[in-house]
């Protein structure tokens, strides 16, 4: 209410009492009262008694009685003040301290008014206050802001926390649109964003000192409260105590202070928060994303009988495909709640990889897979360096039983003695492969025989330079020693 422009008018006053305040019995009843003494009065007086009469203004704050004055000028004094105070602690603001205030003239013979009482009753009872727009959810007034402006920019601001401006630039725009155009490969666009509860709000006068600004509103929207929680860590705190202080899980304190982990040891002074938050009202966000996406190949594998087992030959190579897909996102609060395929579109076909794998066996060529040259046993020393000279096989020791088996099929080339290897045997596999049997303390076979693969070549022993009973095992590939764990199936 400005000073200058709105002075108290008596008669805008009592209309405004009886229209709007719809006053109580008590209050028409004085009233009557008041005039029925009047009328009184002035039937008994003569027309020359008329200007004896004076006028005292009884003055009501809501529907509280503070008193009486000769002149309602000082009435109109004490809320221009008010509202001055007001105006220079609350710049922005429309003040009003009068709204409350109605006045109610007496005509009387003499005046008796205690005016400075009356005027410190007004001091006291006046309630300075603005124009502001309620911010409700659903039913629930929970802030005032200054103006509908400041309203709108509370709306559009929480919205903002959780979608870039952009993307709601371009929702607002297309909604003004008959029809939008197709996404792009990789493009995503908003489609729909809305409040998880309606957020109202209407004109009101509340006090100043209540009113927020958009963002302390936005905040309240978000969190529940205007300011965060924090507590200052102390000497023996630990994450497990602060939480359990404060009515929290130690899971609760770790989602509000993403910076801490499980097993962060606090500092002292360190500030963490504790206020959980318990939003009013959520913000829902669906966008829709195109993407082209890959179809996985088939890998089909053919045997033929003809070809060696072992061998394999790839007849396709094998192409993913291509499909252009349509996915609904559904966020809230920032947080991705659903993934909705919408629609998919193959742009082109996958290629099956097809592979041709032999099935034939010969006795006297290797399959290209190695079996465990012993009946059990373990590797009691890799291939690799090893006491200062390299170890070109693996040690196998403490089998079940001393049999030493053919690792795959083939051809016994060596049968015989070495001074380091003692007896051993070498087998040709006839695919570019050899393996090598060492240490052996009987051989059991001879140069040029045929063995399949599980067959009996000898006895496991301890001759030639051993430091005990051990198979020496070795494979070579096309002449060069490799590492047997790399074949052995």
């Amino acid at each position: 209410m400005s000073s200058k422009g709105n002075k108290l008018d008596l008669k805008k006053r009592n209309l405004s009492l009886m229209n709007r305040h719809n006053r109580k019995l008590k209050m028409a009843t004085l009233f009557a009262l008041l005039v029925s003494t009047v009328t009184f009065n002035i039937g008994f007086a003569n027309e020359t008694d008329k200007e004896k009469f004076a006028k005292v203004f009884h003055v009501y704050v809501a529907d509280t009685y503070v008193g009486s004055v000769a002149d309602e000028a000082t009435v109109n004094e004490i809320v221009e003040q008010k509202e001055q105070e007001a105006s220079e602690q609350y710049e922005d603001l429309t003040i009003d301290a009068g709204a409350d205030i109605s006045i109610i003239p007496e005509q009387v013979f003499t005046v008796e008014a205690n005016e400075e009482q009356t005027l410190k009753n007004l001091q006291e009872a006046i309630t300075v206050q603005a124009k502001a727009h309620s911010l409700k959810v659903g039913e629930t007034v929970v802030a005032s802001v200054k103006d509908r402006e400041e309203f709108e920019a509370v709306i559009d601001g929480l919205k903002l926390q959780f979608v870039s401006q952009n993307d709601l630039k371009e929702l607002q725009n297309n909604a003004t649109k008959d029809s939008i155009p197709e996404l792009k490969d990789d493009e995503t666009r908003l489609v729909d964003l809305t409040l998880s509860a309606p957020i109202t709000g209407d004109e009101v006068l509340a006090e100043p000192a209540e009113i927020v600004s958009a963002k302390q509103a936005v905040q309240l929207l978000q969190t529940g409260a205007l300011e965060q929680k924090v507590y200052t860590v102390k000497a023996g705190d630990v994450l497990g105590s602060i939480a359990k202080a404060h009515n929290l899980t130690t899971a609760d304190l770790l989602k509000i202070n993403p910076t801490l982990k499980a097993d962060t040891v606090l500092r002292i002074g360190e500030q963490v928060n504790v206020t959980v938050q318990k939003p009013f009202v959520t913000v829902k966000a669906v966008y829709e994303k195109k993407k082209v996406e890959g179809i996985d190949f088939a890998k089909i594998v053919k045997e033929d009988e003809t070809m060696l087992k072992g061998k394999k030959v790839v007849k396709q190579e094998g192409e993913k495909g291509k499909k252009e897909v349509s996915y609904l996102i559904t966020e809230e609060n920032g947080v991705r709640t659903e993934r909705i395929q919408s629609e998919a579109n193959v742009v082109a076909e996958p290629e099956d990889r097809v592979v041709v794998v032999g099935t034939k066996v010969i006795p006297s060529v290797g399959t290209g897979t190695f079996a465990w040259p012993a009946v059990g046993g373990y590797i009691s020393s890799n291939m690799g360096e090893r006491w200062g000279r390299y170890h070109y096989g693996i040690d196998i020791a403490r089998p079940s039983n001393y049999t030493i088996k053919a690792s795959d099929n083939g051809v016994v080339k060596t049968a015989g003695k070495h001074s380091t290897y003692g007896n051993y045997v070498v087998v040709n596999h006839k695919n570019g492969f050899e393996s090598l049997y060492a240490h052996l303390s009987r051989i059991d076979v001879e140069v040029g025989q045929v063995v399949e693969q599980g067959s009996a070549l000898g006895q496991v022993g301890s001759t030639g330079r051993s430091t005990g009973t051990h198979l020496h095992f070795e494979i070579h590939k096309n002449g060069t020693e490799v590492n047997p764990l790399s074949y052995l199936n």
